[in-house]
């Protein structure tokens, strides 16, 4: 599970279908987790797309996140999953946001 933390983070939310990420997304370099995973073991396929907002944004490695995803297969909690870490990144910095818009990152698909 998600660990608890006394360090300072900006929150989020995803939802993509019946998926849905909550996200604690801090400074620093540490190992992103994903239900108490690290996230290569909880994606091992797509982890790559799930740190596109990092790229877009041009802050690999400024911060890493803990997020718990319930429901949904893992197509949809990967989704939710990028569409909260870019939310985050917004909250952080309200310039990130028409970059991340333009990359489609913020956009909605709730089918």
């Amino acid at each position: 599970m998600v660990t608890k933390s006394n360090k300072k983070y900006t929150s989020a939310l995803g939802r993509r279908k019946s998926a849905v990420a909550r996200l604690k997304l801090f400074t620093g370099k540490e190992v992103s987790m994903v239900n108490g995973k690290t996230l290569e073991a909880y994606f091992p396929t797509t982890h790559t797309f799930v740190g596109k907002p990092f790229i877009e944004t041009k802050t690999i490695g400024k911060y890493y996140f803990e997020a718990k995803i319930i429901g949904g297969g893992k197509e949809g909690q990967r989704e939710a999953l990028t569409l909260a870490i870019a939310r985050a990144l917004k909250k952080i910095d309200i310039d990130f946001n028409l970059v991340l818009r333009q990359a489609g990152l913020l956009t909605v698909d709730s089918r």
